[in-house]
């Protein structure tokens, strides 16, 4: 495969050669010593060549090797990862309960469908909230840190990065339990007023376009519709159950009046989850500010934006030119909270970098209240590897920054000239060359022998897991590759069309599946029926 088929763009074409102390044994492996040159990894100055004068050729790239397929067992465990365990149980178990519900054999769904209902969604809001993830992460590295067992904090790890499956599983149960509700209320609609039923159709229309703007193929290949209507969308669906919620609680049905207002609707499960539930979407916007902000433009393919104020290491930002549109998160660059400064690396990839390029801002809109990326989590480890490529580096540096037990491996080509002397400059005061690996495609002809490379530093270093931030078939060779030589290493979350299609199959074949399962729960002996469901819940969890 060849070197552009390994990065995201032109930015991100290959990758910086400088060699490590820890890879002395692969480089003699590798090459004779005349064949190649050694330079040292602070060189990197405006004045000062990167390529010593006397080298009179550049080392050839390493022989391509066959292509290696990857074994079933390793492509089923990446593919049904933690998010998808998280969004299973959560659908088998609220999918389960319909089941009950429809047949008729669960009082509290006939009795409080609005609690489900809001309970799902609120739970879907509540992991996705920045804030709440924060506290969440602070937990974790607060009482977990480097004492516990290695595969308990590996599960925090892969916990804390697959929240989405709650968030999905949740959100679409929310979305099942409000059109059961809503079709149980047409099947009875004597007993209810006419606008309580138009209020759960829009309101349900209103979730479920919500609910289709965020599928995975919609994210990927049309990211600003899905940011549009997932949110505006979202909005008018919380606006809308505030009045479905208030109004099918205020209703008796018993004289067909809404007789039942202030006190008694207060004192429903429905209000105060929908309170929960806004109070879950307000508080991020709360941390809205518009900021001044320094752009620096080392080349037509990168933008370095520059802040006021240090951060710690493993967090986001989210950037707009708007208040409340086309939001866009990038990686924090910081030497820690005492720094005065930290840095976002954009590469011109979209509309919105390009403008970064073709037009800097002067102020843009971010929340103050930065997000918490897998990356937060390195702190939990003794040692380990951060490998990336290209403008991955923006996502990676500030953990082998801010700590001396993180190995850094950046895959990049013409770094200084593409990147600028700001991020040059924050590698080589702050990483000595022990724990530090650049590879240059420009220089060396071509992408490194990566799997090679990193099985090499993961024994030196003594790291006990890596952490990937590639595009996707970076981040695809990269953590089929360590699973397979049984490294830990996790990687950034990818969303796959083909995802999309094995859910909407999964939903068909759930809704005949659960069909049957109503007719025989209504027809099967009691007894017989709890042997069964005792039995065959321990498959599905």
């Amino acid at each position: 495969m060849s070197a552009s088929a390994y990065i995201n763009d032109d930015a991100e074409e290959g990758i910086l050669d400088i060699h490590s102390p820890q890879l002395a044994d692969f480089v003699k492996h590798e090459k004779k010593a005349a064949d190649i040159e050694v330079f040292d990894v602070q060189s990197l100055e405006k004045d000062v060549p990167v390529t010593p004068p006397d080298v009179a050729k550049l080392p050839p790239a390493p022989a391509k090797s066959a292509k290696k397929s990857t074994p079933l067992w390793v492509l089923w465990v990446i593919w049904y990862n933690t998010y998808r365990r998280f969004f299973t149980v959560v659908f088998v178990a609220n999918f389960i309960g319909i089941g009950f519900a429809i047949a008729g054999k669960w009082p509290y769904a006939a009795r409080y469908p609005g609690a489900l209902v809001l309970g799902n969604l609120n739970v879907a809001i509540l992991v996705r909230n920045e804030i709440f993830g924060r506290c969440l992460y602070l937990f974790v590295s607060t009482f977990f840190a480097k004492w516990t067992p290695l595969w308990f904090r590996l599960a925090c790890t892969s916990t804390l990065q697959h929240l989405g499956g709650i968030h999905s599983g949740c959100a679409i149960s929310g979305v099942a339990w409000i059109v059961l509700m809503v079709v149980h209320q047409f099947r009875t609609k004597y007993m209810f007023n006419d606008s309580i039923l138009v209020f759960g159709v829009i309101t349900s229309v209103m979730l479920f376009i919500t609910l289709c703007a965020g599928l995975p193929w919609v994210r990927n290949t049309h990211h600003n519709v899905f940011e549009l209507n997932h949110r505006f969308f979202g909005w008018t669906s919380l606006c809308m159950t505030w009045v479905y919620t208030i109004a099918t609680n205020a209703y008796d049905t018993a004289d067909g009046k809404f007789d039942h207002v202030g006190r008694y609707v207060v004192q429903q499960q429905a209000f105060w989850y929908t309170v929960g539930m806004s109070i879950f979407i307000v508080l991020p916007w709360i941390c809205t500010r518009h900021v001044d902000v320094d752009v620096e433009l080392p080349s037509p393919k990168v933008a370095v934006l520059r802040f006021e104020r240090g951060m710690q290491q493993g967090l986001l930002a989210r950037i707009s030119r708007s208040a409340v549109k086309e939001y866009h998160a990038f990686g924090i660059i910081s030497e820690g909270t005492h720094a005065k400064h930290h840095y976002l690396i954009c590469g011109v990839q979209g509309d919105f970098t390009k403008g970064l390029v073709n037009d800097p801002p002067r102020k843009i809109w971010t929340r103050e209240l930065k997000f918490a990326g897998v990356s937060n989590t390195s702190t939990l480890y003794k040692r380990g590897i951060r490998i990336c490529t290209g403008t991955g580096l923006g996502a990676a540096l500030s953990t082998c920054i801010q700590s001396p037990y993180w190995y850094l491996i950046w895959i990049g080509s013409d770094q200084e000239k593409t990147f600028g002397p700001t991020i040059s400059g924050l590698i080589h005061r702050h990483i000595g060359p022990e724990r530090l690996l650049l590879w240059d495609s420009k220089v060396r002809g071509g992408r490194p022998p990566t799997m090679k490379i990193l099985k090499e530093v993961y024994d030196q270093w003594e790291a006990e897991v890596v952490f990937i931030t590639s595009n996707y078939v970076g981040n695809f060779e990269i953590q089929h590759g360590c699973k397979e030589a049984g490294i830990p290493a996790f990687g950034t979350l990818w969303d796959y069309v083909g995802d999309s299609r094995i859910l909407l199959l999964m939903e068909l074949r759930s809704m005949c599946f659960f069909s049957k399962f109503c007719v025989w729960m209504r027809r099967t002996p009691d007894l017989t029926r709890i042997f069964c469901l005792n039995r065959y819940a321990f498959f599905f969890f």
